[in-house]
């Protein structure tokens, strides 16, 4: 069991460096970008399924808490946690429309809308992603394995180097965490 344990870290951590050489780059210029909209009052809206939907929330509450410092609030939403509008929208217009409609209610062109799957394949993801595009948001996808449908919605789109969802999330929650951590210092210093 040991011997698992140890491959299990060992894979994560080899995934999050293969990840990071390729994308830190953009992950810098994805940062400033999203302070630079907070700062002209924007939001950061986020959205996902099952451990994605978990994700959206931790990463919201890292901006609107404080991640590092004590510091003003950061606008961010996770339109995973109405469970009204999420069983109203879903029951009245379908499943694959419940964060799209949201996204049509709420977002501007000065937002920043990310989307989160494993697959890059969920329907509700791919339409909200879409609608988030036509109403000139900054779109940000973070998926995995071969980016699925959601490769080609993102102004910045982040695939995991993995087609297991656990190492995908672990990547994910990580890359939540650095851009919470850069935006705090571009905002706040």
């Amino acid at each position: 069991m040991k011997e698992r344990i140890f491959t299990i870290f060992k894979e994560s951590a080899e995934i999050k460096i293969a990840f990071v050489e390729k994308y830190a780059s953009q992950i810098e210029e994805l940062s400033k970008k999203i302070a630079t909209r907070l700062k002209k009052g924007g939001t950061v809206y986020l959205f996902g399924n099952g451990g994605s939907a978990a994700d959206a929330q931790h990463i919201a509450a890292e901006l609107v808490g404080r991640f590092s410092k004590n510091r003003p609030p950061l606008r961010a939403v996770a339109l995973t946690t109405d469970t009204s509008i999420l069983t109203a929208v879903g029951n009245d217009f379908g499943f694959e429309t419940i964060f799209e409609r949201q996204i049509d209610a709420f977002v501007s062109s000065n937002d920043v809308v990310i989307g989160i799957s494993t697959s890059g394949n969920s329907e509700n993801v791919l339409r909200a992603l879409k609608k988030a595009k036509e109403k000139g948001a900054l779109t940000v996808v973070f998926t995995g394995g071969d980016g699925g449908k959601a490769k080609n919605l993102g102004d910045y789109t982040f695939i995991v180097p993995s087609f297991e969802t656990p190492r995908i999330q672990e990547c994910h929650i990580t890359l939540g965490h650095t851009l919470c951590e850069l935006i705090e210092k571009f905002i706040f210093g």
